[in-house]
């Protein structure tokens, strides 16, 4: 059947019998035949139809196959033509381009705007679901997520526990806050949580309440519960599969608790520690470009382990006025008014939203805590580092560290737009 599928490839110009023939022949198919499946298709884009479009995104998700040039076209012309697509169709789009690791800014902007400007059509439930779709795919869809919180605490009575959770899950990780009404927001999320406390289960309580704190927010009543049935032994079982991430998300949860308390005043010392004088591969670059700025591999520490488990890449101390870099260890004793210390991270792209150098919610909090700890942070996309060459490296971090915009330690926005 391949060989005669190869022989006829040539000879198909329809579209809809190509992409027919994609979901048949599926995802064991030889790479060399997907090409040329690739290549049948791409010579009749031209002639592609909305609904087309569609049916090649799910060819391509049956063959497994990720072909940027007919994923880009497809787009295009669903672009130009989403309005009046329905649901169903909108939901196909986004879960095709999560399971071909495809991100296409301009496509989802196009779906999130059209979804937006329809908003009062859409029934909230609907809407909760493409705000899921858009999370998993790491990409915020600010104007939509303001919209829905604006239903959320105009009526939040339709919010049962499951969606509930969801909201909390896609506010966090993407790390949206809406403005002007932050306080009302978290306070309408608070009480419905409290609203479900007697029947939710210890994980849904636990994913609740750590969504809540990543934002910056302690919801006080649902954190007493938690921690009751953690000192009873309830939240980690010793044959939880997820315990691992259960750990990770308590720890969170304390370190929250202590770091975004009111009561939290920046400490004058901070205890920290050297992990290891190895460095890994990817930091290589920026170590050497740090000699070369600075002069010395004593201006610098590397590998800095800092309480609540917190992990800075390089920590620099330079004078109250940004100025002039100290040596680090001629500025272990000075008063921490005097010494400016500065966080330089190392991020990779799936920290960010995509399209955006808008840290998600995990990034956010470690951001915000650092700040809570004395540091002022420098986040630096590692992709593009690496790309740089060396005297670019150089005057990067030169611009970053000597930045005139440089702002002094003040409390994080959890918003925190770029």
């Amino acid at each position: 059947i391949r060989l005669l599928v190869e022989q006829r490839i040539p000879s198909i110009r329809d579209i809809f019998i190509l992409q027919n023939l994609m979901k048949c022949m599926g995802k064991d198919v030889p790479v060399f035949l997907k090409k040329k499946l690739e290549m049948a298709v791409l010579k009749e884009i031209d002639h592609l139809t909305f609904l087309n479009a569609l049916r090649v995104f799910s060819a391509l998700v049956a063959m497994n196959y990720c072909s940027i040039p007919i994923l880009n076209a497809c787009s295009k012309k669903i672009q130009e033509n989403v309005h009046g697509a329905p649901f169903r169709q909108l939901i196909l789009i986004l879960e095709a381009c999560y399971n071909l690791q495809y991100r296409n800014v301009k496509l989802f902007s196009a779906l999130a705007d059209y979804i937006n400007s329809t908003a009062c059509l859409w029934d909230k439930r609907q809407i909760i679901l493409f705000l899921s779709a858009f999370e998993t795919l790491g990409f915020q869809p600010s104007e939509l997520m303001g919209v829905f919180a604006e239903k959320v605490t105009e009526d939040p009575e339709f919010l049962n526990l499951k969606n509930l959770l969801i909201v909390l899950r896609v506010y966090s990780r993407l790390n949206y806050v809406p403005r002007g009404q932050k306080h009302l927001f978290f306070e309408t999320l608070h009480s419905c949580l409290n609203k479900y406390l007697p029947q939710i289960s210890n994980t849904e309580l636990l994913k609740a309440v750590y969504s809540l704190c990543v934002l910056g927010y302690l919801p006080h009543r649902a954190l007493d519960e938690l921690l009751q049935k953690n000192s009873r032994g309830e939240l980690l079982l010793s044959d939880d599969l997820y315990k691992e991430e259960k750990k990770m998300m308590l720890h969170c949860v304390k370190a929250c608790m202590e770091l975004d308390s009111p009561s939290f005043t920046k400490p004058a010392f901070v205890l920290t520690e050297n992990l290891s004088s190895l460095i890994s591969l990817n930091l290589r670059k920026a170590r050497e470009a740090l000699i070369e700025l600075l002069g010395d591999e004593n201006m610098f520490r590397q590998n800095v382990q800092l309480p609540y488990k917190y992990h800075i890449d390089f920590e620099i101390r330079m004078d109250s006025d940004r100025k002039k870099v100290l040596p680090i260890a001629a500025t272990d004793d000075h008063a921490a008014s005097s010494v400016q210390r500065l966080a330089v991270l190392f991020v990779p792209l799936s920290a960010f939203c995509v399209g955006t150098m808008h840290p998600q919610g995990k990034l956010a909090m470690k951001k915000r805590h650092l700040n809570k700890l004395g540091y002022h942070v420098i986040l630096v996309l590692n992709k593009n580092f690496q790309e740089m060459t060396n005297e670019d490296a150089v005057e990067f971090l030169k611009g970053k560290i000597y930045s005139e915009s440089a702002f002094p330690f003040s409390e994080m926005t959890v918003q925190d737009n770029n």
